[in-house]
């Protein structure tokens, strides 16, 4: 019998991801979309006629419903959320409201209506914020230093909290920085490829970024969205760290966007005290033991192949543009 899922946030990085790898094992996929008057399918318009759209807004409890009486999912895939870690700043109060109480919002959703279907949450490396170890796994404390990190927190202790109070087959991905080309401009990785791309073809003359020297452990979005699979997929719901093991500074990243397409970088990049987090989290490395023991699961893709992926990618658009309008620096 087919199995079928949905996924919020279908139209983000992972989202699409997940989409392609479910469609690729005969999933039917819903994928809950926010009413927007801009178009925001980019990551999926390739899949489009594979999946069935829902509209829904995490802020709106009867969407959530709605969405899954519609859907009858037996996974459901918690990947929405205001993801940008830097914005949550100027937006505390909406983060809070769905990133944080969204996930109550659906998981009540699935309590209603199908009780029975399994449920990801997409926790984030960024709940262990002022980390009081190295390297960082499923039994490290928390220490949130920014709004985003704090509605995660509470998102990720919701659902082991209805995990443990209705039987819900009910856990979190505490996933590392991952990455790749669909990755939005307002990201740190995506503004150093692109613009390293940018500057290459003479569209930019320079690239301006915060803190440097902050280290993330960064792994390639197309190999966790397995992981979150994998998860749903175990005898018991569970808690898993996704990631790498391996951890790189934000100038590391500079370096290799840079020499890939042959320029020194020192001429272009800038620090700019705009960009600087009100409280910075300079550390994160994940310890993904648990997950490969557990899941038989391990990341393929490595830290230089994922740069040079993210920058060739910003190369090719450009490309495919050029005969038409040339393309526009976003403004981050």
């Amino acid at each position: 019998m087919q199995k079928s899922a949905l996924i919020t946030g279908i139209t983000g990085q992972d989202g699409s991801y997940l989409a392609e790898l479910l469609l690729g094992k005969g999933y039917k996929v819903f994928g809950l979309v926010q009413r927007s008057a801009t178009d925001p399918f980019d990551n999926i318009r390739h899949i489009l006629d594979k999946i069935e759209i829902v509209v829904g807004d995490m802020s709106d409890s009867s969407s959530l419903l709605r969405a899954m009486q519609l859907a009858q999912p037996d996974e459901v895939y918690n990947l929405a959320a205001q993801s940008f870690v830097r914005s949550s700043w100027d937006l505390p109060i909406m983060t809070g409201d769905v990133t944080g109480v969204g996930v109550t919002r659906m998981l009540e959703a699935v309590k209603e209506v199908k009780p029975k279907a399994r449920f990801y949450q997409a926790s984030s490396s960024e709940m262990f914020g002022k980390v009081v170890e190295t390297p960082q796994k499923e039994t490290t404390p928390f220490h949130p230093r920014s709004p985003y990190g704090v509605a995660k927190v509470y998102g990720h202790w919701i659902t082991v909290n209805y995990r443990e109070s209705y039987g819900m087959f009910a856990c979190s991905g505490i996933l590392f920085n991952h990455e790749g080309p669909r990755r939005g401009y307002e990201f740190v990785t995506q503004k150093i490829a692109s613009t390293a791309a940018y500057i290459k073809e003479g569209l930019a003359k320079e690239l301006r970024l915060g803190n440097m020297d902050a280290k993330r452990d960064w792994g390639f979005a197309g190999d966790y969205v397995e992981a979150m699979w994998l998860m749903l997929q175990q005898n018991e719901p569970d808690d898993f760290v996704i990631g790498t093991g391996e951890t790189h500074s934000v100038q590391e990243f500079v370096e290799l966007a840079f020499e890939h397409v042959g320029l020194p970088w020192q001429d272009y990049v800038t620090q700019d005290k705009r960009y600087m987090r009100p409280a910075e989290v300079d550390m994160l490395l994940a310890d993904p033991s648990k997950a490969k023991n557990k899941l038989g699961w391990e990341p393929k893709v490595k830290f230089p192949e994922l740069v040079k992926m993210m920058v060739d990618a910003a190369l090719e658009k450009i490309a495919k543009t050029r005969a038409g309008e040339v393309p526009k620096l976003p403004v981050a």
